[in-house]
C-alpha cells in the first residue's frame, strides 16, 4: 500500500511525463508501450493510470506540458504585433512563431534532442494521435493563419494553410538538428537563438508570399 502512495506524488507524475516524452520521441506513439514506461520510469502501473488514465491521455500531457506555455507566448507575440494601427509584416508574424520555438530549447538544454525528437513526431503521428498534438496547438494555429490571411489577402486560405504546414516543417527540421555540426541553430544562447531565427524568417518568409 505504501509503494502506491508514494507512486501518486506531484513528482512521480512529473518523472513519467519526462519519461514519456523520451519513449515517444524515440519509439513514437506506437512503439511505447505502459510496460516499457513503468520499468523505466521506476514507479507501478497504478500511478499511470491514476494522473492520467490511458496512453492517449498520457501523450496528450506530454504534448501540454510545453506547448501550453509556448501557446501563450505566441500568442502574446501575435497581440502586441496587432497592437498597432499597421498591419504586422509577414517577417515579423513568422518571428512570432519561430523564436518561440527556438526559445524553448534554451530553458530545457538537458532535454534538447528529446524535445526537439518529441516535436517532430508530432507532425507525423498518424490519427487519432496526430490530432491529440494538433488540439494543443489549436489555438495558435487558427491565429496565426487568421493574422497571414489579413497579411497576405490575395492569397486563398487553402494556400496559406498548406504554406504554414511548410514553415512549421522547416521549424521542426532545425528544432531536430539543434546543436549537430551544420545545423542553423549550433547552440541555445539568446545570441545563436536570435541569429537563426532571423535566418530562418529570411529564408520562409519570401516562400509564404510567393
Amino acid at each position: 500500500m505504501q509503494e502506491i502512495v508514494v507512486s501518486l506524488t506531484t513528482d512521480t507524475k512529473e518523472q513519467i511525463i519526462s519519461v514519456a516524452e523520451r519513449l515517444f520521441a524515440e519509439r513514437g506513439f506506437a512503439g511505447t508501450t505502459l510496460r516499457n514506461l513503468v520499468s523505466e520510469a521506476g514507479v507501478n502501473l497504478a500511478a499511470v493510470h491514476y494522473h492520467f488514465g490511458s496512453k492517449e491521455d498520457l501523450f496528450r500531457s506530454v504534448v501540454a506540458r510545453f506547448a501550453r506555455p509556448l501557446v501563450e507566448q505566441e500568442l502574446a507575440l501575435l497581440e502586441q504585433l496587432q497592437a498597432g494601427q499597421e498591419m504586422p509584416s509577414v517577417e515579423a508574424i513568422l518571428t512570432a512563431l519561430i523564436k518561440p520555438n527556438l526559445e524553448i530549447l534554451a530553458q530545457d538544454k538537458d532535454n534538447l534532442l528529446v524535445r526537439a525528437q518529441f516535436m517532430g513526431r508530432c507532425q507525423t503521428e498518424p490519427e487519432p494521435i496526430k490530432s491529440i498534438a494538433a488540439g494543443e496547438f489549436a489555438v495558435s494555429t487558427k491565429a496565426f493563419l487568421d493574422v497571414l490571411q489579413r497579411a497576405l489577402p490575395e492569397q486563398s486560405r487553402s494556400q496559406i494553410n498548406w504554406k504554414f504546414d511548410l514553415v512549421i516543417a522547416a521549424l521542426i527540421r532545425v528544432l531536430a538538428e539543434a546543436g549537430q555540426l551544420f545545423a542553423l541553430l549550433q547552440n541555445t544562447n539568446s545570441q545563436d537563438i536570435q541569429n537563426a531565427t532571423e535566418r530562418l524568417v529570411k529564408f520562409l518568409s519570401p516562400g509564404m508570399q510567393c
